[in-house]
């Protein structure tokens, strides 16, 4: 059962629940009394309220449901329930439903615009497993049946996808982390084989959390804790429970996605979907379209930890390998009001993206602050992609329109021509939006320079040092470039 409380707004006798097949709602009681309800289409449950509502009192309802709930195809990417077993035959189950929707598994207001102000998760479990959802721990009871039940309380806003269950024979150890808020506890539940293997991999959760308290500010949640637990599915970004799959390797399973080697020297699944905290689950969007908000900045949390760490070299290096990536396929803002995401370049193009607007800053101290300060004023809330943009650039003092309509919402990379006429060299910017303002730092065989293109050729004269052909843009703006005396486009 779900007991949902919620604010009247407007007065109206209906309230809508979603819950997909194949479980099914019931009964549901208001006051002890059961309500009538009829479900319109797939997931929609329409509850008909006796009890006159009142504008701007609180309610709650429970809903009481039943079935066997989805089984996951490939979570954490098509999600539902994972049911694994352990190395010990033990069970060891999660859930994941980004995209899908926590309805497949829970009823709710299955919509991203409205979260959870708070959350008690209650779960009932065999006596040799245990259950670890988001937040603190509230109690464990051992039932006459000698099963378990583990309350969980979200303190925190929550959006509804990052709820979960983790069940699996856990053991767990702790760390504390001293951060800008005072003392975080880091807690770790994994099975028993993967203990000392946890033990060492873990330690760079305190070294994500001291790099990304950095550059954005305070770990959003510190009254729920934060935690890493074993799930049988990759990873996914559970607020205040991340989920773990990595096998307990560096990079991505082992992987480095950037092709630079940067990426091989810290765990992807702890720093990108810990990178989450603060960009998809303190600030989360409206609707799914927006979705780049989540993962753009997230992916580039990549980069700054690298950098943090390593130096900007090197975290140059990685932003700008994973430009391979970049598929350029369809635009990174999806479809509104139909549940629909746009690209995966949401990833990768929108880590470069924000790079490109680094570049344009011109400050990267200006650029942190920026970041901190939009974790600051966005703090626990939803938003659109058009609060983000406008913010951003009224930070940065940058008319960055155009910037953000080329890279979101079209899939055009701008392309700089350029044409050398001795020791002068012309150039102009086509495959560009209307009005995008992009300078860009190039080099022409000597020290770089600023050149401001547009969609008119401009002409630049040089030195006696001009070897007549070399122009270099600078790698850290994802854009490409063409002489266009030669037939074949070149990138960067």
């Amino acid at each position: 059962s779900t007991t949902v409380f919620y604010n009247v707004i407007e007065p109206y006798q209906t309230l809508q629940i979603d819950l997909q097949p194949p479980l099914s709602i019931n009964r549901v009681l208001q006051d002890g009394k059961p309500l009538s309800f009829r479900k319109e289409g797939t997931n929609a449950y329409m509850i008909a309220l006796e009890k006159q509502q009142q504008k701007g009192k609180s309610e709650s309802v429970v809903v009481e449901y039943s079935g066997k709930p989805k089984v996951a195809k490939r979570a954490p990417w098509d999600g539902g329930f994972s049911w694994a077993k352990d190395k010990n035959g033990q069970h060891f189950v999660a859930t994941s439903c980004q995209g899908l929707g926590s309805s497949v598994w829970w009823p709710c207001k299955d919509h991203m615009y409205d979260e959870a102000d708070s959350m008690l998760i209650s779960v009932t479990v065999p006596p040799n497993l245990m259950d670890v959802s988001n937040g603190r721990l509230r109690k464990t009871t051992v039932n006459s049946d000698s099963t378990r039940t583990f309350d969980w309380f979200v303190q925190n806003p929550i959006n509804n996808y990052g709820v979960n269950v983790n069940i699996g024979n856990y053991v767990h150890f702790s760390d504390d982390f001293m951060g800008e808020k005072g003392k975080l506890t880091m807690d770790y539940y994994v099975l028993p084989e993967n203990l000392e293997k946890a033990k060492k991999q873990f330690k760079q959760a305190n070294d994500m959390m001291k790099a990304f308290e950095h550059w954005f500010g305070p770990y959003p949640f510190y009254e729920d804790s934060y935690k890493l637990v074993d799930a049988p599915h990759l990873g996914m970004e559970h607020q205040s429970a991340t989920a773990y799959g990595n096998e307990y390797k560096m990079g991505y399973l082992g992987k480095d996605w950037s092709g630079s080697g940067e990426g091989l020297k810290w765990d992807f699944i702890i720093v990108h979907e810990s990178g989450h905290e603060w960009f998809a689950n303190s600030i989360c969007t409206n609707d799914i379209a927006d979705m780049w908000v989540h993962e753009g900045f997230t992916n580039y949390s990549e980069t700054l930890f690298t950098e943090y760490y390593w130096g900007k070299a090197a975290g140059e290096k990685y932003v700008q390998g994973i430009q391979k990536n970049i598929g350029n396929d369809v635009p990174i803002i999806g479809s509104y009001g139909v549940n629909k995401e746009g690209s995966g370049d949401m990833y990768n193009k929108g880590a470069n993206m924000l790079h490109l607007i680094r570049q344009l800053t011109k400050d990267d101290e200006k650029f942190r602050a920026m970041l901190i300060e939009l974790n600051k004023d966005f703090y626990h809330k939803t938003v659109t992609t058009q609060q983000i943009e406008n913010y951003i650039s009224e930070k940065l003092n940058l008319n960055l329109t155009g910037i953000f309509n080329q890279y979101l919402r079209t899939i055009k990379v701008p392309l700089l021509e350029y044409k050398p006429e001795g020791r002068k060299v012309s150039y102009r910017w086509i495959n560009v939006v209307d009005n995008v303002n992009l300078p860009i730092k190039v080099s022409f065989g000597k020290d770089e320079q600023w050149i401001n293109p547009t969609t008119e050729w401009k002409k630049i004269k040089l030195g006696k040092w001009y070897d007549g052909k070399t122009l270099l843009v600078n790698k850290n703006f994802y854009v490409f470039s063409k002489n266009v005396l030669d037939s074949i486009p070149v990138k960067k």
